[in-house]
């Protein structure tokens, strides 16, 4: 059964840093490519930053072009998201995307694309 479990959310001052883990289980977690999508109160999901299964290749969003950084470790079947410089705009729930590399060709931004979800975690920005 695969299970994704984000972590690392909280309530930070503008200009702060976080740093979002997200834990996975029960799936070949190498051959995996993994994205961050975020989901602000009445808007649609969107998307953040991906990375590859080897962790070779990342893209990001324009929102978190130049702050945000993704990496992954496969001994520790963990992918991450640092985010620095954080701002009021980057309040919303955070979810880790998972799918296997066999299902799609290279990472993708859009939502359905990605086969396992976990049940986020917020990210609060106070100005």
């Amino acid at each position: 059964q695969v299970q994704i479990a984000e972590s690392g959310g909280g309530l930070v001052q503008a200009g702060g840093s976080l740093r979002l883990s997200c834990a996975a289980s029960g799936l070949p977690f190498g051959r995996f490519r993994l994205a961050w999508f975020r989901q602000a109160p009445g808007k649609e999901r969107e998307f953040v930053a991906a990375i590859s299964s080897s962790g070779g290749y990342t893209g990001y969003g324009d929102s978190a072009k130049g702050r945000f950084t993704i990496s992954r470790d496969n001994v520790k079947t963990t992918v991450y998201l640092q985010m620095n410089s954080l701002q009021p705009e980057d309040t919303a729930v955070y979810y880790c995307a998972a799918v296997g590399e066999w299902r799609l060709r290279y990472t993708s931004q859009f939502v359905d694309r990605y086969d396992y979800w976990g049940q986020g975690t917020q990210v609060t920005v106070s100005s």
